[in-house]
């Protein structure tokens, strides 16, 4: 059996501080709440990674699909355990202002606030080349 694929997205936007990327921060597991990642979730039967994401980033974030461009992937696989792979994608956002619907809070980071947030640790793997794409 393939083990089940969860997509994240790494939402970035121009602001005043630079580029910046959307950074969900976690209500559960236990173990895992408090805690910072890259929104998304599971691709179901059926679907195309890009088409889950834009559907998890529509229920977790409150954002229309026409709203949200699935861009290039961003760095390798992460195995968190024989059963579950996350990939990582950039994404633009053309308009709509995201709400935390499935998470404590949302925040805008830029390149060089990544190494003091909190991370879960799988989204670690993604920091260089969050970096490079926030450069």
């Amino acid at each position: 059996m393939s083990p089940q694929i969860v997509v994240a997205g790494a939402v970035i936007a121009d602001s005043a501080a630079g580029r910046t990327v959307l950074i969900a921060q976690r209500r559960r597991p236990p173990e895992l709440a408090g805690r910072w990642e890259l929104p998304g979730g599971k691709v179901m039967a059926g679907e195309s990674e890009p088409a889950a994401l834009v559907r998890e980033l529509g229920e977790e974030l409150g954002l229309e699909p026409d709203a949200m461009t699935v861009g290039r992937r961003l760095g390798g696989d992460v195995e968190v355990s024989p059963d579950m792979t996350l990939r990582a994608y950039l994404v633009g956002l053309a308009r709509g202002e995201p709400r935390p619907h499935d998470h404590q809070a949302l925040r805008w980071v830029t390149a060089g606030q990544l190494d003091a947030v909190d991370w879960v640790p799988a989204d670690r793997a993604w920091l260089p080349e969050l970096t490079q794409a926030l450069g």
